[in-house]
């Protein structure tokens, strides 16, 4: 049987996330709360720069912080965001962030949870977000 997901604990640490966001230039605020296998939910929000080739999402921080902690194994993302930190629609990620999570998740049971408040929510796997992607497994590992 499936372990049921925090969900609710997941997506108050997105909304704690969004207060740490650095958004000078699109002022849309990202965050996320990543959970591990181990059960530990790890907070990320983006971060911009002038350049914006160096900003940094907050799905990807909060992989990013848990993978220079040790941790490779993960079930789950909430993602919330918007406007000044005003949650009005679901968030999804980026191809970008997308591809990081397939780099590290099984496309079939990872869930990314888009929330507009701790009830109002959806769910959904990797796969059905990134279909037919490009992975270890098709490099043979």
């Amino acid at each position: 049987m499936e372990k049921e997901l925090p969900v609710k604990d997941m997506i108050q640490t997105a909304f704690d996330m969004l207060k740490r966001s650095y958004t000078p230039y699109s002022h849309w605020k990202v965050g996320a709360g990543l959970l591990d296998a181990d059960g530990k939910i790890w907070g990320g929000c983006n971060i911009e720069n002038a350049a914006y080739t160096p900003c940094n999402c907050a799905e990807r921080t909060a992989f990013f912080k848990a993978i220079s902690e040790g941790q490779h194994s993960f079930t789950a993302i909430a993602v919330v965001g918007g406007h000044e930190g005003s949650v009005t629609d679901y968030c999804a990620p980026c191809g970008v962030c997308r591809q990081v999570m397939r780099e590290f998740c099984d496309p079939k049971t990872f869930r990314i949870i888009l929330a507009k408040s701790l009830n109002e929510y959806k769910v959904y796997t990797l796969e059905e977000l990134l279909p037919e992607s490009f992975g270890p497994s098709t490099m043979g590992m």
